[in-house]
């Protein structure tokens, strides 16, 4: 795989996990750098696994994997997006602070939900002459990067919408999942 190709790979496939961050960073109270950093290093890692996993896998899953990642990616991201909605509407915003930090596990779930296509895509991987190491550092490493930027994105956002950027960050989420959804079936 020539260096470009890997660009864009490592690219392509943190895009949604970036989307995610944005809300992420939405919905606490003024993230600091560390924290954004912690949950750039979470999807990163998560992130940077999962092709390695594909790879792994190859030949005696491909069928199921590309025939379901959309569906479990799908459904983790509308889940974990709707579940952020109904927290945006549940309280009003003199009532409870934002947190200033999202739990290991709610960021664990959210990068293996936007990392379901990396799994497919180390599958595919398998059946290409490539260093699969290299392409797993290089995912990790755009992902991190990438997440890390949305985060504070979403701090900005956050302090300038308030309250609804925990339901936009929510809504982010379903489309995100809709539109890994929406590619998979139309391809």
């Amino acid at each position: 795989m020539n260096p470009i190709s890997l660009i864009s790979l490592a690219l392509a496939m943190s895009t949604d996990a970036f989307a995610a961050a944005i809300g992420k960073g939405s919905s606490l109270h003024k993230p600091r750098f560390i924290q954004a950093l912690r949950a750039g290093l979470i999807f990163g890692v998560i992130e940077a696994i999962t092709p390695m996993i594909g790879w792994a896998i190859g030949h005696a899953a491909t069928r199921w994997v590309q025939d379901w990642d959309h569906w479990i990616a799908f459904t983790l991201l509308v889940a974990l997006g709707l579940h952020m909605i109904y927290n945006g509407l549940k309280v009003d915003d003199d009532e409870v602070e934002k947190p200033s930090q999202h739990s290991f596990m709610l960021l664990a779930v959210t990068a293996f939900a936007t990392s379901i296509d990396a799994l497919a895509v180390g599958v595919g991987l398998a059946f290409v002459d490539v260093n699969i190491l290299l392409a797993s550092a290089a995912i990790g490493l755009a992902t991190m990067t990438m997440v890390t930027i949305g985060m504070m994105l979403g701090r900005v956002l956050g302090t300038v919408v308030g309250k609804r950027a925990e339901r936009v960050g929510g809504v982010v989420l379903i489309l995100v999942g809709a539109t890994i959804l929406y590619e998979h079936l139309s391809a």
